[in-house]
C-alpha cells in the first residue's frame, strides 16, 4: 500500500489532497510504465545517490581492452561445460552474459538463438570459425564480481564503439536533482488519485513507486517538478489547469540502447508510472558512435541541466496562444480544418466529437483540436498509428511557436 508523506515546507502551497487535473487532456506516455512492469525488484533503486553507488561500484570493476579476433580463444567452461569461457590475451578468462554472448555472435555473424541451443563445444567452434574471418579489432568490457570470484564478458563491440558509461548519465542527472527524492525540485513522481482526479506528489520512494531502474544491460531515470505547478487556463469546472516538468533519460553502455532524453510537461503520473496529460515531447538520442562520450559531454549534459533550469514561460505562451488562435466556428470549419491537416472525414468527425465530449464545447482553437487529436490517438490500437497522430497535433502546436 502507497503511504503518503507529510508535506515539506518547499511545497507548502499545495493543496490538500493534492492538484486538481484533467488526465484525460494531451498526450499518454508509456515509456516509463513499460519499465515499472518488466523491472524485478534488484532492478529497482530508491535514490539517485544508490543507483549511483551501484553503477560506480560495477564501473570499477570493470575493464575495456581490444583485441584481434584471432587473439581470442573460445572453449566450454572447464567448471561448468554448458557454458562458455572465452580466454583473453590479457590472462583473464571471461564467461558472457547473456547480452554479450549474443553480441559476440554478432560480430561473428552467427545466430545466437541457435548458438544457444549447441552444446558448449559445437557453440565455441561456430564462434571460433566466425571470429577469425573478421579484420576488425574486438573491443569488449568484462565484469570480475563483487567477491572476485569470476569475470563476466558484458559487452563485445566494435573498434568504432563509443561507450558512454551509465554512472556517467547518472552523476549528470544528481547535479540538478541530489538525490532524487525531494532534497531539490527534482523528484521522482507522486500519484493521480482517479476516485478524486487529483494529482498528489507526496508519496514514499519505494520498490512499487520508484521510477530509478538499472540492470547489467543499461540505466534508466524518470524525475519531475512536481511541487512547482505551471498554471495554464482553467479547466472545464473552473479550475486551474496546472502542468509540471518532466524528463527521463537512458543508456546501455554494453550497446543494448543508444542514449536519450526525453522532456515535456504533464498533469500527472499513475499508480503504473504512465505519464499523463503530457504536452510538448521531445527526445534526442545519440548513438554509441566514435564520438559519443564528447557529444554528451559537450552537448546532452549541459542541455538538461539548462532544461532542468529553464524558464516554463515559453511553454506556457504557446498554450495560451493556441487556445486564443481561433481556426473554425462552425460544423462545415471544423471538418474543413481537419482535413486541411489530411485527416480522413471519419476521423475528423471522431476528433471533433471528442473535443465535445472531453472539453464540454465545440473545438474552436487550435488548442481544441491538439486536444481532440490527441485524444483519438490514445484509443488507436497500434503504437505507431498513435504515434504518428500525437506528433500530428504537436506540428499543429509548433507551427505557433
Amino acid at each position: 500500500m502507497t503511504t503518503l508523506l507529510a508535506p515539506s515546507p518547499v511545497a507548502s502551497t499545495v493543496p490538500a489532497g493534492g492538484w486538481k487535473i484533467d488526465a484525460q487532456r494531451g498526450q499518454l506516455i508509456g515509456a516509463v510504465s513499460r519499465q515499472w512492469q518488466t523491472r524485478p525488484d534488484d532492478q529497482k533503486f530508491l535514490s539517485l545517490a544508490d543507483l549511483d553507488a551501484f553503477l560506480r561500484d560495477r564501473s570499477n570493476r570493470s575493464r575495456e581492452s581490444t583485441f584481434e579476433p584471432s587473439q581470442i580463444r573460445i572453449q566450454a567452461s572447464r567448471n561448468d561445460p554448458d557454458r562458455l569461457a572465452l580466454h583473453l590475451p590479457s590472462d583473464e578468462v571471461a564467461l558472457p552474459t547473456y547480452w554479450g554472448f549474443g553480441r559476440l555472435a554478432q560480430l561473428a555473424g552467427a545466430p545466437a538463438g541457435y548458438l544457444r541451443q549447441l552444446p558448449a563445444t559445437l557453440a565455441a567452434v561456430n564462434l571460433q570459425w566466425g571470429l577469425a574471418d573478421k579484420n576488425d579489432h574486438i573491443q569488449v568490457q568484462t565484469l570480475t564480481d563483487a567477491k572476485g570470484r569470476f569475470t563476466e564478458l558484458r559487452a563485445a563491440t566494435g573498434p568504432d564503439y563509443g561507450r558512454i558509461p551509465d554512472f556517467r548519465l547518472v552523476s549528470a542527472i544528481r547535479r540538478i536533482a541530489g538525490d532524487g527524492t525531494g532534497d531539490t525540485r527534482w523528484k521522482t513522481p507522486g500519484l493521480i488519485d482517479w476516485g478524486s482526479s487529483t494529482y498528489n506528489p507526496f508519496v514514499d520512494v519505494t520498490k512499487e513507486t520508484t521510477t530509478l531502474y538499472a540492470s547489467d544491460q543499461d540505466v534508466f531515470v524518470f524525475l519531475v517538478d512536481d511541487l512547482t505547478p505551471i498554471e495554464i487556463g482553467k479547466l472545464p469546472d473552473g479550475s486551474p489547469d496546472v502542468y509540471f516538468r518532466g524528463f527521463y533519460a537512458y543508456n546501455s553502455e554494453v550497446g543494448a540502447k543508444t542514449l536519450g532524453i526525453a522532456t515535456f510537461f504533464l498533469r500527472g503520473v499513475c499508480a503504473n508510472r504512465n505519464i499523463w496529460g503530457a504536452e510538448e515531447f521531445r527526445e534526442v538520442k545519440i548513438r554509441h558512435t566514435r564520438h559519443a562520450m564528447h557529444r554528451f559531454t559537450e552537448d546532452v549534459a549541459p542541455a538538461l541541466a539548462a532544461y532542468a533550469n529553464s524558464s516554463p514561460n515559453k511553454f506556457r505562451r504557446a498554450i495560451t496562444t493556441a487556445k486564443e488562435t481561433i481556426v473554425a466556428k462552425t460544423a462545415e470549419e471544423r471538418l474543413e480544418f481537419l482535413q486541411r491537416q489530411k485527416f480522413t472525414k471519419p476521423d475528423a468527425e471522431a476528433i471533433i466529437q471528442s473535443v465535445l465530449q472531453e472539453e464540454g464545447h465545440p473545438a474552436r482553437s487550435v488548442f481544441d483540436f491538439v486536444q481532440g487529436i490527441t485524444a483519438t490517438a490514445r484509443a488507436l490500437p497500434h503504437q505507431d498509428a498513435r504515434i504518428e497522430r500525437e506528433l500530428r497535433a504537436k506540428h499543429l502546436l509548433d507551427r505557433l511557436t
